[in-house]
């Protein structure tokens, strides 16, 4: 079952560039990379844009490298 939006914790830009140790910079030219990059996002308005832990920590295991197959 999908974690609702109420149930779950969202980060603004600048905290999860802080989480992910990047800077904010980062996550905002992963959004506009073509092909995009970067966990999925929801623009609230044209200067908020909020990310789900929830689809933060898929993205993460999604782009996990296991060092026997990174060689």
């Amino acid at each position: 079952m999908e974690p609702s939006f109420l149930d779950g914790k969202w980060y603004t830009t600048e905290e999860l560039a802080r989480l992910l140790g990047v800077d904010g910079s980062t996550l905002r030219r992963w959004r506009t990379a073509e092909p995009m990059q970067g966990p999925p996002f929801v623009r609230m308005t044209s200067r908020v844009t909020m990310y789900s832990a929830h689809d933060v920590e898929q993205w993460l295991r999604r782009h996990r490298v296991e060092p026997e197959r990174a060689a």
